[in-house]
């Protein structure tokens, strides 16, 4: 369910804002992105996990308070990483 550590640093380095980043709002909701489609995957399997369930709601809501923070401080990076994730909002 977790993903690797290869494939987080792959999305901190396609994601970051300058050299040592590691901690914006990019690249939270990149990594947040991933770990929610993985566990999307599993739920379709096991469709009574709903402890994992809920762990998936804490992350949904996660990623959407850091896209509102991203929103409401700068709209042209939030336009550009929904595009990129590929969200719908």
């Amino acid at each position: 369910m977790a993903i690797t550590q290869d494939r987080k640093q792959e999305l901190i380095n396609e994601f970051k804002t300058h050299d040592n980043d590691t901690g914006s709002p990019e690249v939270q909701v990149a990594i947040l992105t991933e770990q929610i489609n993985t566990l999307n995957d599993h739920l379709r399997e096991h469709k009574k996990d709903h402890h994992s369930r809920r762990g998936l709601m804490k992350m949904v809501g996660r990623r959407r308070h850091l896209l509102n923070y991203l929103r409401n401080k700068d709209v042209q990076r939030y336009r550009d990483l929904v595009n990129k994730l590929g969200l719908r909002r």
